[in-house]
């Protein structure tokens, strides 16, 4: 919405987007078209050699022609968890807008979109106990009502003529048709049940078992764990050597351990891992530490089922 709804009406040839090469590819390829549409410039933020962001380098690559700054407030992949404000205050400066993608971050910590002072923030449903199909965005009031909508239907019309139309006031200008009733329904109370445990209760309670399942893993000989250490979110990326990471997947899936494998919509990333594909394991309010160690006792199992 922000690229389609937004991008055109700022950018032009030679202006810049900004963003990281950790992207999911959800925070990539609208960009990607938005820049083939205008003439836009992408550039990437480099990241360290443990896949964090140092902001001398985001000085150095948002410039006075950066119009959009857009990058995940927690990686999929790495468990990064990106300094979005430092960043935000960065672009403002140059007079770019400050877009977070906060799939990752929403569902695991508490967040403050006036305190990050982001002009956007969009996150969704399903990685936070709700229903698939529904998500937010957040924006700014002045920016969401310089915005035309990208989806015409019904509910978000005010007047209708036979050549011209007008739209209803927000949010409903960005609503058209019949909207996911029971999608967000399902959203709401997936909110209430999160901030009835407290999301601070749920950020301790991840911090804990990365900890410990970093230092369970990291005891497992072959085996790469990636991304920084002392991770603050339950996600946890590896490879184990020689074997690759579908048939972990598989091994483990028969010893009753469910975790991802493949490139996590982060091809770009898996290049700079120089990975053709990872495994993870991806923790949450509901896993405990004896789920870490049938993990890692899958893992053993796993490299003496392949040698």
């Amino acid at each position: 919405m922000v690229a389609s709804g937004y991008g055109p009406a700022v950018l032009q040839e030679g202006d810049e987007i900004v963003i990281t090469p950790m992207e999911h590819h959800s925070n990539l390829i609208p960009w990607q078209q938005l820049a083939k549409r205008t003439g836009a410039t992408l550039k990437y933020i480099p990241l360290q050699p443990d896949g964090n962001i140092a902001l001398e380098d985001a000085e150095k690559t948002i410039t006075d022609r950066t119009k959009i700054v857009s990058v995940a407030y927690v990686s999929n992949v790495l468990g990064v968890v990106n300094p979005v404000k430092e960043l935000a205050e960065i672009a403002h400066r140059h007079g770019a807008v400050m877009v977070v993608d906060g799939a990752q971050s929403t569902p695991h910590m508490k967040v403050n979109v006036q305190e990050l002072d982001c002009d956007f923030y969009a996150f969704s449903g399903h990685k936070m106990c709700a229903p698939t199909g529904i998500g937010v965005l957040y924006g700014k009031k002045h920016l969401l009502e310089s915005m035309e909508p990208i989806e015409f239907g019904g509910e978000m019309i005010d007047d209708v003529g036979l050549y011209e139309s007008t739209w209803k006031e927000l949010p409903w200008k960005f609503e058209g048709g019949t909207p996911i009733i029971a999608g967000a329904i399902g959203l709401g109370a997936a909110i209430d049940f999160l901030q009835e445990i407290g999301m601070d209760a749920i950020h301790q309670h991840e911090a804990k078992l990365a900890k410990y399942a970093e230092a369970k893993l990291s005891e497992i000989e072959g085996l790469t764990l990636y991304g920084p250490r002392d991770r603050e979110v339950g996600l946890l990326t590896f490879n184990l050597q020689d074997v690759h990471p579908h048939d972990v997947a598989t091994v483990l899936d028969a010893s009753g351990v469910a975790i991802r494998a493949g490139h996590h919509c982060c091809q770009p990333l898996m290049r700079w891992l120089e990975a053709s594909a990872t495994a993870r394991a991806s923790l949450y309010l509901y896993n405990t530490e004896q789920d870490i160690d049938r993990l890692a006792e899958a893992l053993v199992q796993t490299k003496e089922y392949f040698g």
